[in-house]
């Protein structure tokens, strides 16, 4: 994607610092990190969205980000990690080229996720929603699921 700054990475045209690559995944140093040695895994092909990423891609991502997360405990005496992929922009996405976060973690990092836990006003509530996650819940990816990352991809707003 001629405009996606990933892709540019991935072509060689913007540097980065690797960590590991192979033919579907590049992971590398995020150049603004929540915490130093915080790292990206991102897809070699363009997805905007995790939801269309193909099963063994996506399993790649999360396997290379666990063993960067080892490898920030041994190499930085981490305390922790973090894997965290935000979908969309209302979920924080910044970078319409899907990606996992890797953020090592210490126990005197200062930093906060901010989440906040609700309560559900009743077990009926919980359930309703729960049948409507249930409803539509599909394994396989759909026409419609493939359409969006064609439609972002391929020009749509969305994409940087």
């Amino acid at each position: 994607m001629k405009n996606c700054i990933f892709c540019k990475i991935i072509a060689g045209e913007i540097p980065s610092l690797k960590i590991y690559e192979d033919e579907l995944v590049l992971a590398f140093m995020d150049i603004a990190p929540i915490n130093y040695g915080h790292v990206l895994v991102i897809p070699k092909e363009h997805h905007t969205s995790v939801a269309t990423i193909p099963e063994n891609t996506a399993g790649r991502m999360f396997l290379v980000g666990s063993r960067i997360g080892v490898a920030m405990r041994r190499g930085l005496d981490a305390d922790g990690f973090n894997l965290h992929l935000s979908d969309g922009t209302v979920a924080g996405q910044v970078v319409m080229h899907a990606h996992l976060h890797i953020v090592p973690r210490w126990t005197d990092d200062g930093f906060h996720w901010n989440w906040r836990q609700l309560q559900y006003e009743s077990d009926t509530q919980r359930a309703e929603i729960q049948e409507k996650i249930k409803g539509k819940f599909q394994l396989k990816r759909d026409d419609e699921e493939l359409a969006l990352n064609e439609e972002i991809t391929e020009g749509g707003e969305r994409h940087d």
